[in-house]
């Protein structure tokens, strides 16, 4: 397989083989394609706990169970807030 490269992920490329963590190219190729392949697994993982939150709340909706919107609201910025905590 070929693969282009755009000029700055070229010099990426070499950069990382330079530095020697990476023995050629195609390490620091599959390297990338490993981490693409977690984050979308970890994507995956969080559209499953959202849609089994959005499921509970429906749930809970239909039963009567309703929350005032200033608590809804304060526990997404909750939320929100360790989302960002993470990234980091």
């Amino acid at each position: 397989m070929n693969v282009s490269l755009t000029p700055q992920l070229e010099q990426l490329v070499h950069e990382k083989v330079k530095s020697g963590r990476y023995l050629s190219a195609s390490e620091v190729v599959r390297e990338g394609l490993r981490l693409l392949e977690e984050r979308d697994r970890l994507h995956n993982l969080h559209l499953a706990e959202l849609q089994q939150k959005l499921t509970l709340g429906v749930e809970q909706a239909d039963r009567g169970e309703l929350l005032e919107s200033d608590d809804v609201f304060a526990e997404l910025e909750a939320d929100i807030q360790q989302i960002e905590a993470q990234r980091r």
